[in-house]
């Protein structure tokens, strides 16, 4: 089966695993998603994940999900924004803020893959691909 928005699959497969609350998820690895799942770790949506490389495919993503100590989700939502039928471009002073601040946007720029708050920084705008929450 071919999936034309990769993205938007690691998100949902990201979004059930943890209404289930399931402790792992595997996704199809790709550069793009080892740069997005860094971003959450980094911010501390997830507690890590592992490339699991395989011989014949093009490997997998192990991610492992992060729940508090009352096992409520820690990440409340999860949101694609740009889609292949529709690109979101930003510039860096109009990027949106999630949830007032509290939440990040991953934002594909021409220095690769960052939250909103790394964007503002180094003055770069870009596609908005995702809210997190």
């Amino acid at each position: 089966m071919q999936i034309t928005d990769t993205i938007a699959d690691m998100l949902t497969r990201i979004r059930n695993a943890n209404s289930a609350k399931h402790p792992t998820v595997d996704v199809p690895a790709s550069n793009l998603k080892k740069q997005i799942a860094q971003i959450l770790l980094d911010e501390g949506y997830i507690k890590g994940f592992k490339v699991i490389e395989d011989d014949k495919k093009q490997g997998t993503i192990k991610i492992t999900l992060k729940y508090t100590d009352s096992r409520a989700q820690v990440i409340t939502g999860l949101r694609r924004v740009s889609k292949p039928g529709l690109r979101i471009y930003s510039n860096c002073k109009d990027m949106p803020k999630v949830m007032k601040g509290l939440g990040i946007a991953i934002v594909s720029t021409s220095k690769g893959i960052m939250t909103d708050k790394k964007a503002r920084e180094n003055h770069v705008g870009g596609e908005i691909l995702a809210f997190v929450w």
